[in-house]
């Protein structure tokens, strides 16, 4: 067979991603702050991009027109013909005046009665400058603030920072060491310290790295597990409790017996405790006390990393005819515009083929971008939109009728994929009559009902759960299997492992802990009122 050249055609259809189509497809997932951010650095790149409250506001043009312009109102127009201007009527004969030969500097001062150097002792700048620099200042500016009287004037940028655990405790150091070696140790380990005042459990490699002393670094471990606050500084719980024990001189041999067995308080084995420590019911109930009235994370009234303020992208409200109103929250969605007008002046002014490729690109990018924004705005709404009319139920009467939801069925209803779904319910939040939630909280999974009915929602199923636990007696705490059969009694058929598995995700303890934690907090109560009733009952 011959082997020869020729020429063919093919059409064939491809998606290409070009960086417009990547850009809107970033701009899809990202938060309101992450969007935020995104743009300012398109601003400071872009300079076709400008804000649309750039702009001055519509009451500041008539003002500046009024104030040069022609105006009735308002004298010190300009006008071309003689005794038009509206000045001039308030000065009739003011040329007359102007063009009036005043004399010799000696018949001047003979008419003014007295020298000119005493009429006009300064320049007119000096004299200006001097009466600036003796006025007092008359804005917060001048004082030295540094604020503006703007819109852009913000409370919160003098508010003094928060004094953080280690600023703290470097404070106290400088106090408490003198030498520079000590110091250097305590610097050291104070920058060990976690958010809850806990230092690593090894200290081994300490001394190594700083060269010191094993017993070096012990000592001024000591002196630092005596700072303020009480309990900082420790390597475990236990230790924590026992510094805290010690500074309220409580610290005795059945205390540390009780801080050294937490396990077992853990566990509520009262009876264990009681023989380890060697004291009888009644102490035992006041050494416990005394422990829960500690801190085990003395380190957290300090000032962290501050937390952003949670923003809703979406509002829900109720309707006047009965339905839900879903919008877009506006303080959330950047306003940027594309400058035409200085395009158009660049575009005339630009010679050289680069900076008119650069320019060109740059409105592109600009154009796109707009685009991108309105378009990723209309996504979420329309997506928004589809969750509340598919979750109706949540909001008329609450979690406990949260239906089973995936992105498929929202992503078919309003003819999307279901990757752009995805993207759009990522980092969203929607503000509701019945507080905020992110808008992946709508999405759960299905579970099977008992008598062949409509699935139920694993959100309502687990609100079902935690209903029952919070309603238990004392005297009759659900297992697992219990709660397996009300639900089942309620039409939603379940396994165990599952009811465990979303006890756990919970945090609510087993059957067997429940009991423990119920009976001895009823004990308490029992005993708090029998001490009580004996003071009452002691004769005067």
């Amino acid at each position: 067979m011959a082997l020869t050249q020729r020429l063919e055609f093919r059409q064939s259809q491809s998606l290409v991603m070009t960086p417009q189509l990547m850009q809107a497809i970033k701009l899809l997932q990202l938060s309101n702050l992450d969007l935020t951010t995104f743009v300012e650095e398109e601003l400071e790149r872009n300079p076709l991009l400008e804000r649309a409250n750039d702009e001055p506001p519509a009451g500041e043009a008539p003002a500046e027109a009024g104030q040069y312009g022609d105006s009735d109102d308002f004298g010190g127009g300009h006008s071309d013909e003689p005794g038009g201007g509206p000045g001039d009527a308030f000065e009739p004969g003011q040329e007359e005046w102007m063009s009036k030969d005043l004399g010799t500097r000696a018949e001047i001062e003979q008419t003014l009665d007295t020298g000119l150097d005493n009429v006009f002792s300064e320049e007119p700048a000096e004299a200006a400058a001097r009466t600036a620099q003796d006025a007092a200042p008359t804005t917060y500016t001048e004082w030295g603030g540094g604020a503006s009287g703007d819109e852009d004037y913000n409370l919160e940028a003098f508010v003094a920072a928060e004094t953080t655990l280690g600023d703290h405790l470097a404070e106290q150091l400088a106090v408490a060491f003198a030498g520079p070696a000590q110091r250097m140790i305590g610097q050291y380990l104070i920058d060990l310290v976690d958010d809850a005042g806990y230092l690593p459990p090894d200290l081994g490699q300490a001394a190594e790295r700083l060269g010191a002393s094993q017993q070096a670094v012990d000592d001024v471990l000591a002196v630092l597990q005596k700072f303020d606050p009480p309990g900082v500084c420790a390597r475990n719980l236990s230790e924590c409790l026992a510094i805290q024990l010690r500074e309220l001189d409580r610290y005795d041999p059945a205390m540390q017996a009780l801080v050294e067995h937490l396990d077992l308080l853990a566990r509520r084995d009262i009876a264990g405790l009681r023989k380890i420590c060697g004291v009888d019911d009644e102490d035992i109930a006041d050494m416990i006390g005394e422990i829960r009235r500690l801190n085990p994370k003395p380190g957290m009234k300090f000032g962290t990393a501050r937390l952003q303020t949670m923003v809703p992208d979406v509002y829900v409200r109720p309707g006047p005819d009965g339905g839900w109103h879903v919008e877009l929250n506006s303080d959330t969605l950047p306003r940027v515009l594309v400058n035409q007008t200085y395009y158009s002046q660049l575009s005339k002014k630009v010679g050289k083929d680069g900076d008119k490729s650069y320019f060109t690109d740059a409105l592109q990018n600009a154009t796109w971008l707009v685009r991108a924004l309105d378009q990723r705005a209309r996504t979420i709404l329309k997506v928004a939109t589809e969750i509340v009319r598919q979750q109706d139920g949540f909001f008329t009467h609450g979690v406990a009728h949260l239906r089973p939801l995936n992105l498929k069925a929202v992503a078919d209803a309003i003819q999307m994929h279901e990757s752009t779904v995805s993207r759009v319910t990522a980092n969203k939040y929607m503000a509701t009559n019945r507080g905020t939630f992110e808008l992946k909280y709508f999405f759960t999974a299905s579970i099977a009902s008992a008598d062949g009915g409509e699935a139920h929602s694993a959100e309502a199923v687990r609100h079902h759960i935690k209903q029952l636990i919070d309603s238990e007696a004392p005297a009759a705490i659900l297992s697992d299997d219990t709660i397996v059969e009300r639900l089942r009694a309620s039409g939603i058929d379940i396994a165990r492992r599952t009811v465990a598995k979303y006890r756990e995700a919970m945090r609510i303890p087993s059957s067997v802990q429940r009991r423990r934690d119920k009976q001895s907090a009823l004990g308490n109560v029992i005993s708090t009122a029998m001490s009580d009733r004996s003071r009452n009952t002691e004769p005067a």
